[in-house]
């Protein structure tokens, strides 16, 4: 078996099979289903379950292994250097919580925990959830990643959105296995609640940084909205269903549905994958249009591509963006698709799942993806930001469908 260079590992052999156990965990809808269409849904389910095993025994014997010890590797490393850089640093020792590298690699990394048999948190995962415990916990004390008063109006209140939706969003999901919200997690998302917009075109929704830069940070706020829904879906214990936040809970459905219809197709399908896990949010009928104007999208070699997914977005030195299929929007697609359930995807998911076995870079670990806001070096810090989320939706893609023993 060949190593990785890089981080000297060996590298294991994942058996992948396309048959999708989250995939078919969420084949039932977040929402009932009329009753004279139950009968209709038990049969789309199980075509849908024996079209999956059969692209998933043929694929397995031919899709090459990828290496989970190369892609800890890697995003631990960026993940050690991301909360070590001195423009990542904040005031209380803290450091800011990056949309491209640690809000990916906190909710990615932990999916790799079984493949490299760990028992615990990994180091630089402890680190970083106490840094966003810490902040938490001194939310009126601490400042805002980006205020007004050095970077303009206003971005402290776009600031505190998005740290409040990172915060609750990684939180739940450290919380999520257990069973039970935490006190952190739950202050984290009482945080959030209190700064929904009531007013206005955003009303029902949280402000969000505008830097121009997509697909975070450049006319974001639906994506980022999205993560809000995934937070409230993803905290366990029941939350999604306690009366106190029913009303905020509206408010955001009612605004996510007015604005889907302008949004970029790689938001929508981030609004797909909430969707599955927050009831009210896409009838079937509207997941059924997303999922397909996604996989009309998709490459002959499986892929996806941030060209296609990006809306149109143009680069601010006018150089063209990438067209080629890349980790960031194949992840992301897989993804959504393993948890939405729609079962006219199968065959498009388990292509996709093959080009992500295929394309893990063997020189670091990492699945590439490139700038949509001006070309890099791709081997720079910044070169590699958008690979770092790439690395962690492929990793959470890859888990989801490998084979439970």
């Amino acid at each position: 078996m060949p190593t990785v260079p890089t981080f000297g590992y060996h590298r294991t052999k994942v058996r992948l099979v396309p048959v999708c156990h989250a995939f078919l965990d969420h084949l039932k809808p977040a929402f009932p289903p009329p009753e004279d269409n139950m009968a209709r849904l038990k049969t789309s389910i199980f075509i849908a379950a024996a079209a999956l095993i059969t692209v998933g025994t043929a694929a397995a014997q031919t899709l090459p292994a990828w290496s989970p010890e190369a892609a800890a590797g890697y995003l631990d490393g960026r993940a050690s250097w991301w909360m070590d850089w001195p423009k990542a640093q904040r005031d209380h020792g803290t450091f800011c919580v990056s949309c491209h590298t640690l809000a990916p690699f906190a909710l990615g990394r932990p999916s790799l925990r079984g493949a490299l048999h760990e028992t615990s948190q990994s180091p630089n995962e402890k680190r970083m959830l106490e840094n966003i415990t810490r902040r938490v916990r001194m939310w009126k004390e601490v400042e805002p990643f980006y205020a007004d008063q050095t970077s303009g109006l206003p971005k402290t209140s776009e600031s505190r959105g998005t740290e409040a939706i990172f915060n609750a969003l990684i939180l739940a999901s450290n919380d999520a296995p257990s069973g039970k919200l935490g006190a952190d997690a739950k202050l984290a998302l009482d945080n959030m609640w209190a700064l929904q917009l009531k007013t206005g075109d955003m009303n029902g929704a949280w402000a969000w940084l505008q830097f121009h830069n997509a697909p975070w940070e450049g006319d974001s706020q639906f994506y980022g909205n999205t993560l809000a829904a995934l937070a409230i879906s993803i905290a366990p214990g029941g939350y999604a269903g306690e009366p106190g936040i029913q009303g905020g809970l509206k408010s955001l459905r009612a605004w996510l549905q007015k604005n889907m219809g302008t949004q970029t197709p790689a938001d929508r399908v981030v609004l797909l994958w909430a969707s599955a896990k927050l009831s009210g949010l896409l009838s079937r009928e509207q997941q059924e249009q997303i999922v397909a104007e996604t996989l009309a999208k998709q490459k002959d070699d499986g892929g996806f591509s941030m060209s296609t997914l990006g809306g149109g977005w143009k680069r601010r030195d006018n150089t063209p963006i990438d067209p080629a299929s890349d980790g960031y929007a194949t992840g992301i697609v897989a993804l959504a698709l393993e948890n939405a359930s729609v079962p006219a995807a199968a065959p498009a998911l388990a292509r996709a799942l093959g080009w992500l076995a295929r394309n893990q870079q063997q020189s670091d670990g990492r699945w590439a993806a490139t700038s949509m806001n001006k070309q890099r070096e791709l081997s720079s810090d910044a070169g590699l930001f958008m690979s770092d989320a790439a690395t962690a939706y492929a990793v959470m893609a890859l888990a989801n469908a490998a084979p439970r023993k």
